[in-house]
């Protein structure tokens, strides 16, 4: 009587390894085979950083630039920043601010310069950046079919939480979605797809926090959410926000300037 839902539950987490493998829920999830490396290496299973012990987190790029073809994704920039903190990251449409954020997840391997992160010290290369990086994307996917948890439980398993369910509930939490925890995605108005978006970034509660365009269809309780994701990512570590609204360039405390580069402060 219970074989058929062992098969299903082997079946379901087929497919998130299917998923993740071919970038599922695209910049945020795909961090399978990082995760177990970091785990077996020391970084703890759950991926989990307690606030108390936060490491100091440096992050400095050197003429970073990356070109698509025929075209130019980022003009070189220059900067170094280090946690705890936020960073707004500013300029128009077209400038690089996706790209750049996701040259610092490890997606994307720039075309010329050099991109440091640093954690407690230790310098990670690409593939192991995104087990410490929690990256909201508009370019972030889900599988329609499953629920709001499911989706979030797969990238936690993959990504070798201890406890998955409870990771992904803990998430759900923090942006206001734990009532839609049991709705399939579809059901979901674009604000929602929004406040799941920043769920995957939150989860685990990984040292270093990518937000971009964070506001994207939210309501007011949703951009005090994200508010609060900030200040509590901060505390953790480095929050870095791309985006070109006035009210989220403020959540900065520097501010990272591309197409003419530099690091400024706030005005």
């Amino acid at each position: 009587m219970h074989q058929p839902r062992r098969r299903r539950t082997q079946a379901r987490g087929g497919r998130a390894a299917a998923w993740l493998a071919r970038g599922g829920a695209r910049a945020g999830a795909a961090r399978t085979g990082a995760a177990r490396r970091g785990a077996r290496s020391g970084a703890g299973g759950s991926g989990v950083i307690p606030a108390a012990a936060a490491p100091e987190v440096v992050l400095e790029a050197q003429a970073l630039a990356h070109r698509y073809a025929g075209r130019r994704g980022l003009e070189p920039v220059s900067f170094s920043v280090r946690a705890p903190g936020a960073v707004a990251v500013c300029g128009a449409n077209g400038a690089g601010k996706s790209t750049l954020l996701r040259i610092v997840a490890g997606l994307l391997r720039p075309s010329h310069g050099r991109l440091r992160l640093a954690i407690g010290g230790r310098e990670l290369p690409p593939e192991a950046r995104r087990h410490v990086v929690g990256l909201a994307s508009p370019e972030l996917q889900f599988y329609d079919e499953f629920t709001v948890l499911e989706n979030l439980r797969f990238a936690g398993e993959a990504r070798g939480l201890g406890a998955p369910t409870e990771a992904a509930m803990r998430a759900l939490e923090r942006v206001g979605l734990e009532s839609r925890a049991h709705d399939r995605v579809p059901a979901l108005s674009s604000g929602m797809k929004q406040r799941l978006r920043l769920a995957f970034a939150v989860l685990g509660e990984p040292p270093v926090l990518m937000l971009d365009e964070p506001g994207s269809h939210l309501d007011d309780a949703g951009r005090d959410a994200v508010r609060a994701l900030v200040a509590e990512g901060k505390r953790r570590g480095l929050v870095l926000v791309a985006t070109n609204e006035e009210s989220e360039r403020r959540l900065g405390d520097e501010r990272i300037e591309l197409r003419g580069g530099g690091l400024g402060r706030p005005a």
